[in-house]
């Protein structure tokens, strides 16, 4: 699977109402400086991944999203992988996401 999905895949999986499970994983600063989301995301602290990761589907696809997409994507992704889940984050993270005009919302 890829450990990867461009802003633009993402909207085009949202358009089309795939069954899509959004978390946002920033560090909890990085979560609670900044007032925005993409709609629908769920918060999970990254530091706390072995108390949530357990709860996540195996049949959903999971997009999730830091920053910047740096090492808490990827070391997040590397850990969910390795559990069976099915899971990606965006390139760029949030910041590439709204560059590319995504959606975001009030938390």
């Amino acid at each position: 699977m890829n450990r990867t999905i461009s802003p633009d895949d993402l909207k085009q999986l949202l358009y089309l109402r795939k069954n899509v499970l959004i978390l946002d994983v920033r560090r909890k600063n990085d979560y609670q400086t900044d007032g925005q989301k993409l709609p629908g995301a769920a918060w999970l602290d990254p530091d706390k991944l072995a108390q949530w990761s357990t709860a996540l589907p195996l049949d959903r696809d999971i997009v999730i999203y830091c920053v910047r997409g740096g090492s808490v994507s990827n070391s997040v992704v590397d850990q969910l992988q390795a559990k069976g889940v099915k899971a990606r984050f965006i390139d760029g993270g949030i910041e590439a996401w709204k560059t590319a005009g995504g959606e975001v919302t009030g938390k």
